[in-house]
């Protein structure tokens, strides 16, 4: 947005080197990034939620250490690329994995003409798939990026197609080209090992989705492993960057996830839009919202649980089955509230669509059937998988994910929880009844593959709880103050230059929106954060060193939805 500045502090304009006065009424609050940041600054925003330190495109690496370092911005939860009529931009949002409230952005503008700033992989490891979708699809170079190719289109594609110059019209060749093995003779533990590039996927039911694994093999071992990504690139940005704020952008979310946690996705817009807009939620629908939310994360995990067990122990009969049968009971309860089963479009801006189905009391006793039979149900799961000595041998010590390298990898959700990482935005960026309610984050130390699959079992049992109390608030609450939406103006066009990052906590993990406004009815940049895209990053941290079907099972545990992966 435009620069807020007065005359503290003088720096060099990013784009132009001419001098500018940059505020630095701070500087004597050493935890303050703005005054942390003032020699390298040379500009300042004000972000919804994040002051915007705007710095050089070569300070870039030193801003960001000092951040991460100094004043513990250690989680990276963004990389957002755009084009401006006279400049490219690129901003880091950055965050506390101890207190995500606690926010900054970093602003790197770069001249049209030759948009090259450094690359932010060196502090984190994350950035190196968030810089090259931004090269891919914005056409901004980063100069010390370790792999800098495109991430979601093909090598050969020619435009970078969210840039302002983009023929879309322009014909594209694609020819076929060979796999090289990316290990070079002197990388070899031995110079005489032979070694063998194994192509799992894109289409491959381990693959979760259309995924590529180009899988380096020295015998039966894991030498090397590249995700190879983008085979349904969606364009789910461009739509919802040609939607109305209003009624057009919602319905989308719902896409991004396919396995069952659309409410909350749907949640991750409504509360990026709300704040954008400045919209309130009446409390009666916070309530239905946050219920609405727990049984489409059940949904999800479900489905993880269920399609996990085919990977690593082939129960297709057992425990898949028992995974389905569940989820039938879930996605009937959720067809009854919202009128569909998977495709939801259940949130409004301002609230909820409509009330809970009348007459009400079937509904409920249809949701207290279901959590009344879930803790059988859950002992039946850990019977057979957890308890199982053959997925014990498979996951216990495999795919280690520490605790650190998961934090560099930006990961999140039951992939973090499962490395120890005590980090769950429902209770440290509290939205919808949260914090109202008596529930538990769920954590486990040990960062394998085990761990995860506890994780996601256990936090079926919370997402009961949330919902318990949701019902008990529900059958009391007066029926002349259910109020299910907020008075929305039809038309929303918010401040234009007004940019904000808002996530909430998905099935997966961090599920973020970044929005630019431009003050029309669509947004000007709408940049999607999916959980997946930053936690399948990591699994080359967790195979390398592995054995092929430890591959497989670490892949699984990522609980991977390519429709976030690829949006």
């Amino acid at each position: 947005m435009a620069p807020e500045t007065t005359d503290d502090v003088a720096g060099a304009d990013a784009t132009t080197g001419e001098a500018v006065v940059v505020d630095d009424a701070t500087a004597t609050d050493a935890a303050d990034p703005v005054a942390a940041l003032s020699d390298l600054a040379v500009d300042h925003e004000e972000h919804v939620n994040a002051p915007g330190v705007v710095v050089r495109a070569d300070a870039v690496q030193e801003a960001l250490f000092r951040l991460r370092d100094d004043l513990g911005y250690d989680h990276c939860a963004c990389v957002t690329a755009q084009e401006y009529p006279d400049r490219y931009e690129t901003i880091y949002h950055l965050r506390k994995y101890d207190d995500p409230t606690d926010e900054v952005s970093v602003v790197v503008p770069t001249p049209s003409e030759k948009p090259v700033s450094q690359s932010a992989e060196q502090a984190f490891r994350t950035a190196d798939w968030h810089e090259r979708e931004a090269y891919d699809l914005v056409g901004v170079e980063y100069e010390d990026h370790p792999d800098l190719r495109r991430i979601l289109l093909p090598e050969t594609w020619q435009g970078h197609p969210l840039s302002q110059d983009y023929d879309g019209n322009r014909p594209q060749i694609v020819p076929h080209v060979e796999n090289a093995n990316p290990l070079k003779p002197d990388q070899r533990a031995e110079a005489q090992t032979d070694t063998m590039l194994l192509n799992i996927g894109p289409h491959h039911p381990a693959t979760h989705g259309v995924l590529h694994l180009e899988a380096t093999l020295d015998g039966e071992q894991v030498v090397d492993v590249d995700p190879d990504i983008g085979y349904i690139h969606r364009c789910e940005e461009q739509m919802c960057q040609q939607g109305t704020y209003r009624h057009q952008i919602m319905p989308y979310p719902d896409r991004w996830d396919w396995g069952g946690g659309g409410l909350l996705n749907e949640w991750a817009y409504a509360r990026a839009a709300e704040d954008l807009a400045d919209l309130e939620v009446p409390e009666y629908a916070q309530v239905v919202r946050t219920m609405a939310a727990e049984f489409s994360r059940i949904l999800s995990h479900m489905l993880a649980v269920g399609a996990y067990a085919l990977d690593v122990v082939g129960d297709f009969t057992a425990t898949f089955m028992y995974a389905i049968r569940d989820r039938e009971t879930v996605q009937n309860i959720l067809e009854d509230l919202t009128g569909q089963r998977l495709m939801f479009n259940y949130f409004r801006l301002g609230g909820v669509a409509w009330d809970l189905p009348e007459p009400r009391e079937p509904f409920f006793e249809k949701i207290d059937d279901f959590l009344d039979a879930l803790p059988e149900r859950l002992a039946e799961y850990h019977d057979l998988l957890t308890g199982n000595e053959i997925l014990q041998a498979r996951t216990v010590d495999t795919g280690v994910l520490p605790a650190e390298v998961a934090k560099s990898y930006g990961c999140t959700g039951p992939v973090a929880r499962g490395s120890g990482v005590d980090y769950d935005l429902r209770r440290d960026d509290p939205y919808g009844y949260y914090d109202e309610l008596d529930w538990d984050v769920v954590t486990e130390p040990t960062g394998d593959n085990f761990a995860r699959l506890l994780v996601r079992l256990r936090e079926v049992e919370e997402s009961a709880r949330i919902i318990e109390q949701c019902v008990d608030l529900l059958e009391d609450w007066p029926e002349d103050e259910r109020t299910i939406q907020s008075n929305v103006p039809r038309t929303l066009k918010p401040e234009a230059d007004t940019e904000i990052y808002r996530a909430v906590e998905a099935a997966k993990g961090e599920l973020g929106i970044y929005i630019r406004s431009d003050g029309t009815d669509t947004p000007a940049r709408f940049k999607i954060r999916g959980p997946s895209f930053s936690n399948l990053q990591a699994l080359p941290e967790m195979a390398e060193g592995e054995h092929i079907p430890d591959l497989i099972a670490s892949l699984g545990s990522l609980d991977t939805i390519m429709g976030e992966v690829d949006r």
